[in-house]
């Protein structure tokens, strides 16, 4: 029982890397997936890659999938972990995975990052998504061009 407490812990203390992407990936999710990978490696951290499917799309991506093309473009990633979920707004879906998971950095594209800022002010009519997300998911958000 202690050993399984001691590896909790380790666990809780590193650091949780959440990066949305499209499928297939996108050049710019390639990019925004790069950055994600420098990041995790500089800080010793875990990474989740997310997919968000919406309802609407009606697509049968499943995380095997995800993580064939990840790994096609990347090679096998250590500490990563793939997540496939369905949503109807991609942003709200995104925020459910960022608490879920107690992300600590949030990797996400510029036109990302641009239509997160659109649905949040529709969502909660506060224009400062960087500041909300430090206050409500307790997060850095990284921006990648």
């Amino acid at each position: 029982m202690e050993r399984y407490s001691r590896d909790r812990n380790v666990e809780e203390v590193m650091t949780r890397i959440l990066v949305p992407v499209r499928y297939p990936p996108s050049e710019h999710s390639r990019r925004t997936l790069a950055a994600a990978l420098d990041i995790a490696e500089e800080r010793d951290a875990s990474l989740t890659v997310l997919h968000v499917d919406p309802y609407h799309w009606d697509s049968d991506v499943t995380r095997a999938d995800l993580r064939r093309v990840v790994e096609r473009e990347f090679g096998r990633l250590a500490r990563t972990r793939y997540v496939v979920r369905e949503g109807f707004l991609v942003e709200e879906t995104i925020l459910d995975e960022i608490v879920a998971m107690g992300a600590d950095v949030v990797v996400v594209g510029s036109k990302q990052a641009s239509r997160w800022r659109r649905a949040l002010r529709r969502l909660f009519s506060g224009p400062d998504v960087e500041a909300y997300l430090r206050e409500e998911a307790d997060c850095e958000l990284v921006t990648v061009d």
